[in-house]
């Protein structure tokens, strides 16, 4: 056997999980940041994010299946490669991630005063140096706008490359570091 056969990233569906979360042969990583996690997970999940992720973090027992998930599957992805670089053999991700769980209709712990999502403070950021740009290009200068074409990229390159700068920089407010539930 290679090490390329050994190091495939495995795939599980929401009710296959749920089965394994019933059976106790799971390890549920989270890692996704602490203010999503904060907001709402899937129980007995633990938060590893994969901002900070450290490899050593994550349990390796030979009784247990490491399984990690994000919001959609894209995140749990680069998390399964720290894992692979780590020595891990075997890692499992979510498919669909957070949404499938949900779209499952299994449950989640949700925590009604946890910090607004990133997507929502994203949207709210950006919108209002859009909306500031053009207010102030309008009516004192048209240089301002070239804020609201910045914004514009950036958002463009945060949708192309699923990585978002803004989102990064916004998880390290202090609020958005709690993940207590």
């Amino acid at each position: 056997m290679t090490t390329s056969d050994v190091r495939k990233l495995q795939t599980v569906d929401a009710q296959t999980l749920k089965q394994l979360l019933e059976q106790q042969t799971v390890t549920l990583i989270d890692v996704r940041e602490p203010s999503e996690y904060a907001g709402e997970h899937i129980p007995g999940a633990r938060l590893v994010s994969l901002s900070q992720f450290d490899p050593r973090k994550v349990p390796q027992d030979a009784d247990t299946q490491v399984v990690i998930y994000c919001r959609s599957g894209s995140r749990s992805t680069m998390a399964a490669q720290k894992l692979f670089d780590a020595g891990f053999s075997k890692v499992t991700h979510l498919h669909g991630g957070l949404t499938a769980w949900k779209a499952a209709n299994y449950p989640t712990r949700i925590n009604q005063n946890a910090p607004i999502s990133l997507m929502r403070q994203v949207q709210i950021v950006a919108g209002s140096l859009v909306f500031s740009g053009t207010l102030l290009g309008a009516f004192v200068s048209p240089w301002f706008l070239i804020l609201s074409g910045f914004v514009g990229a950036g958002l463009m390159f945060a949708g192309i490359t699923d990585t978002c700068m803004l989102g990064m920089l916004l998880a390290k407010l202090p609020y958005n570091q709690r993940s207590s539930v």
